[in-house]
């Protein structure tokens, strides 16, 4: 029973930072949400807190892989690699936007009884989404993340099913 449980807590720690970046890109959706979309400092508070996800997902992987792991060292590592990976990726995204300079797109303010009373235009009227450079590059590395984490949960259940 307890393997179970362990399998399932390292399962939902793996998962759980790409359900919520699935979770941020859709309250982001102007054309989902309309006038209820995150304002910015709400998308700063759940980077933040996706960061942190992806940070204890790391060290639960990490422990879960080789139990002998100083916590606290982990920790710094995988926080120091957290906080480079974002420079970085700040970096590549201004330097896209240098590139490729796009027009802002047009912004309705909805405020009033309008905002109460907005609905969501039906699935079929929907334009397909267009993702961004810093979009695709964040699901660029959401997959990376995937597969390296699945990978050693792979790994762990043969060792111990082996042993």
């Amino acid at each position: 029973m307890g393997l179970i449980t362990t399998a399932v807590q390292a399962l939902a720690g793996l998962l759980l930072p790409s359900a919520s970046v699935f979770l941020l890109l859709l309250c982001n959706d102007r054309e989902v949400l309309g006038p209820w979309v995150n304002r910015r400092w709400l998308n700063v508070v759940a980077v933040f807190i996706v960061a942190v996800l992806l940070l204890l997902s790391g060290i639960l992987m990490a422990t879960t892989l080789f139990p002998d792991l100083d916590v606290v060292t982990v920790t710094a590592y995988l926080a120091a690699g957290i906080v480079i990976l974002a420079i970085l990726a700040v970096g590549v995204l201004k330097w896209l936007q240098r590139r490729n300079p796009r027009a802002p797109a047009p912004v309705t303010v909805i405020d009033g009884p309008e905002k109460m009373s907005w609905r969501m235009p039906p699935l079929a009227l929907l334009e397909p989404v267009t993702w961004s450079a810093g979009t695709k590059l964040g699901m660029l590395a959401l997959r990376g993340y995937l597969v390296v984490g699945a990978i050693l949960l792979i790994v762990k259940a043969v060792q111990l099913g082996g042993g």
